[in-house]
């Protein structure tokens, strides 16, 4: 997995502006471009990868980041 084209912090926000919030940084990209998410454990990375799929997005890979945050890679438009 290469370099993701664009970062996004959300340990910052809570449901449901952790969604909202990554999907504005999804809108700047274009499709097949990668995105990465850096978000809390707990409700964001319970909720934000399974939003993500139903909005037809791929995620490519959750890291564990070892301190209480994971970072996430979504291709956009990957799974239409």
């Amino acid at each position: 997995m290469g370099k993701a084209d664009a970062f996004v912090d959300i340990t910052d926000v809570v449901c449901p502006m952790t969604f909202v919030k990554v999907k504005v940084a999804l809108e700047e990209l274009e499709d097949g471009q990668l995105l990465a998410i850096k978000m809390n454990e707990g409700e964001p990375i319970g909720n934000v990868p399974r939003s993500l799929k139903e909005e037809g997005h791929k995620v490519h890979q959750v890291d564990k980041n070892g301190d209480a945050t994971y970072t996430v890679i979504v291709e956009k438009g990957g799974l239409e």
